[in-house]
C-alpha cells in the first residue's frame, strides 16, 4: 500500500527537501504541496490523502486552524504536523484540533518516516522531548504517585525496572538516554518497552505515558521535570 502525502509549509525549499527525502520510500507518494493552511485545506480535500506534514506558522491560515478543519471535513485523513515549534500553546491547541503526531524538524529522516507510517496506520506519535508536555497536561497537575507498598496487581504486572523505564518514557527520553540512566543497552529498553505495551494493551510509547498518567503512576512533577531527580 502507497501512503499518499500532502506536504504543508509556507517554505519552498523545505518543501522539496522534504519531498525527496520521502519519495525515496517504496510505500510513500507525495500527492500534493501546500504553501500555506488555507491552500492545505483545500488539497486535503480535493486529494484525499493518507497524510498531511502540516507545519504550524503559515500565511493566510495558520497549521492549526488548518488541522481543525482538515479534521472536521475529511476525518480520515491524518495529520502530521512537523515544525521547528515546541511551545506548550501549540502542542496543546494542535493535539485539540486533532492532530494525530507532533514531531519537531530536528527528528532525524527515519523518525519522520516512522511517524508517517504510524499516523496513517491509525496510531498517534509523538516527538520524545513534547510527550513530556502532553504527559504534563494529562496529569493535570495530581500529586498521585505510586508508594513503596503498592502491590504487583496495582501495576498492572509491571516489574520494578519495567516501571522505571516507564517513567522515564514519561519524561520524554529516548532509549539511548534511557539505556545510559539505567546502564543497559537499547535493545534491552527495547524489549522491556514491548513487554510494557503488551501488558498495558497499548501500541505505543505515548499510550503507555499517558495510561501511567491516568493510573497516578506518573505525577505532574516527574513528568515535566525533563530529568532524573537526585
Amino acid at each position: 500500500m502507497t501512503i499518499k502525502l500532502l506536504l504543508a509549509d509556507d517554505h519552498a525549499v523545505v518543501r522539496a527537501g522534504t519531498r525527496q527525502l520521502l519519495e525515496r520510500q517504496t510505500d510513500m507518494q507525495v500527492v500534493g504541496e501546500a504553501a500555506d493552511g488555507a491552500e492545505a485545506v483545500r488539497l486535503a480535500i480535493e486529494l484525499q490523502p493518507d497524510v498531511v506534514v502540516m507545519d504550524v506558522r503559515m500565511p493566510v491560515m495558520s497549521g492549526v486552524e488548518a488541522t481543525r478543519r482538515i479534521k472536521q471535513q475529511t476525518p480520515q485523513v491524518a495529520v502530521l504536523v512537523l515544525t521547528a515549534h515546541d511551545d506548550d500553546e501549540y502542542v496543546g491547541a494542535l493535539l485539540e484540533a486533532g492532530a494525530n503526531g507532533y514531531l519537531l524538524k530536528t527528528a532525524e529522516t527515519d523518525e519522520l518516516v516512522k511517524a508517517i507510517r504510524n499516523v496513517a496506520a491509525g496510531r498517534h506519535t509523538l516527538d520524545p522531548a513534547i510527550a513530556g508536555k502532553v504527559m504534563a497536561r494529562a496529569a493535570g497537575g495530581r500529586p498521585a504517585e505510586v508508594t513503596p507498598g503498592a502491590r504487583r496487581d496495582e501495576l498492572d504486572g509491571l516489574t520494578e525496572r519495567e516501571m522505571a523505564i516507564l517513567k522515564l518514557v514519561g519524561r520524554g527520553y529516548t532509549n539511548k538516554r534511557i539505556g545510559r540512566e539505567l546502564s543497559i543497552s537499547d535493545r534491552t529498553v527495547q524489549a522491556h518497552l514491548s513487554n510494557i505495551f503488551s501488558k498495558l494493551a497499548v501500541e505505543s510509547r505515548t499510550e503507555a505515558a499517558m495510561y501511567a498518567v491516568r493510573r497516578g503512576w506518573v505525577t505532574a512533577d516527574e513528568v515535566d521535570s525533563g530529568g532524573i531527580p537526585e
